[in-house]
């Protein structure tokens, strides 16, 4: 089946734009957007990037078929001379970017994307939509990983958003540490391990507790998790570890001061021989409680609402902004930096470099971006690492990359940051944003 187009998924402007562009000639000047946010939600200490696997899949979609642009045509959205340029539109452009996992901070050029400027700002919605939100729940995500210590965490959101947003925030949260998801279009499409069992609606549905549990280890076998508060947690501890014996995978408690619930289970487990048996706890768990429950015995954690909800971030305030654009639309014409001057939201124009400061225990201390010909030297033993790759090359995706490959640098990049980033009280960024401006 060939997938949808992505061409619509966009803003009504961007195609306004591109009409008077192209009849004023500025359309075919060759243009440089970047993707960045002016600053991290109120707090975080570092963002993650997400979403860069999923958009690259976007763009390879982003055609005009017939039924598209008649409808674009019959609406008015654009005039005829547009829709003709429309139907031969493909994206011969040249994107970089950071790898997927990797941290960001303000003004990170997460995504650098270079072509005419009309091919290039109809890109503008669809790579915000997904850059926005995948790397709001990847951070959310790094958080609470980084709160559960050598703990799993499993996603399970999906009954707290939009349908198609559950696959995409079960894709970040993988990358972010998480271990599983309950959502099986996720394994579908990514590969993703899927991990579930049953519902208070499942013990209900039986006359009692026990034969709600014996139905269920009939099925899935003793190694299953038996969700014992539905009644009374003690009693449904008894029962599950009498009904699967002291080989019982888990109980999973979803209510109440888990902290003390956990640490009573544990010991009502120990004495009953079910020593092995794990404690997987779930009931509208953020980094936070994660992190308070560091102490209890607790072996995993069901994490949904606040993950899919960006845990108090929903969006990573990206924004795309041209940067340089060429003085005419001559394909040899010199780029010209520009950005904004508003007051608050002001921008530093021209084509960037971005590396990562390292001092010589390889500790992160400064994201430096720059507009000079190549970054300078790194004194004192350090030494940096380039942060921009490519992505797409004239139009041909290159950048395509496994999700374990996403995750092993999150986990490095992790690694690399200070002691600070892993705090999860509110604080600056770890790192300061440094700015090495080329001549005018």
């Amino acid at each position: 089946m060939t997938a949808p187009s992505t061409a619509l998924l966009t803003d009504h402007y961007e195609f306004t734009m591109v009409e008077a562009a192209l009849r004023n000639g500025t359309g075919h000047r060759r243009a440089v957007f970047e993707v960045f946010a002016r600053r991290l939600p109120e707090g975080r200490r570092y963002g993650v990037v997400a979403g860069t696997g999923r958009l690259l899949d976007a763009i390879a979609r982003f055609r005009f078929d017939a039924e598209t642009l008649d409808m674009l045509d019959r609406a008015g959205v654009v005039d005829r001379p547009t829709v003709d340029w429309l139907a031969d539109y493909r994206f011969i452009g040249d994107v970089w970017g950071y790898g997927e996992g990797d941290c960001y901070f303000p003004g990170s050029p997460v995504l650098v994307v270079e072509s005419t400027f009309a091919e290039a700002v109809l890109l503008e919605t669809l790579s915000l939509s997904i850059l926005n939100h995948d790397s709001a729940i990847a951070a959310a995500a790094s958080r609470m990983t980084m709160a559960a210590g050598n703990r799993p965490c499993v996603e399970m959101g999906s009954r707290r958003t939009h349908e198609q947003a559950a696959v995409a925030a079960a894709r970040a949260a993988y990358i972010a540490g998480f271990s599983s998801t309950s959502n099986l279009q996720a394994r579908r499409e990514y590969g993703i391990p899927t991990t579930g069992t049953s519902a208070h609606a499942f013990t209900l549905v039986h006359d009692n507790e026990r034969d709600a549990f014996t139905a269920q280890v009939d099925t899935l076998g003793a190694g299953t998790t038996l969700l014992v508060d539905t009644y009374d947690v003690a009693e449904g501890v008894r029962t599950a570890v009498e009904v699967a014996g002291p080989e019982l995978g888990a109980v999973r408690i979803d209510s109440g001061d888990l902290v003390e619930l956990a640490r009573q289970v544990r010991h009502q487990l120990d004495l009953l021989g079910a020593a092995k048996t794990r404690i997987v706890v779930t009931s509208d768990l953020d980094e936070f409680q994660i992190a308070a429950l560091a102490a209890a015995p607790v072996d995993a954690y069901g994490v949904g609402t606040a993950l899919v909800t960006g845990s108090g971030a929903p969006t990573a305030g990206m924004v795309y902004k041209l940067v340089a654009r060429s003085v005419s639309d001559a394909p040899d014409a010199p780029l010209r930096p520009v950005a904004k001057r508003s007051l608050a939201k002001a921008g530093l124009g021209g084509r960037k470099w971005a590396v990562r400061q390292l001092d010589s225990t390889g500790t992160a201390t400064a994201e430096t971006i720059g507009t000079t010909a190549a970054p300078p030297e790194q004194r004192g033993g350090g030494s940096h690492r380039e942060l921009l790759r490519p992505l797409i090359r004239a139009g041909e995706v290159i950048g395509h990359e496994s999700l374990s490959m996403a995750r092993d640098r999150h986990d490095a990049a992790l690694q690399e940051l200070p002691a600070t980033a892993h705090q999860l009280s509110r604080g600056e960024p770890a790192i300061p944003t440094r700015y090495v401006e080329g001549p005018r």
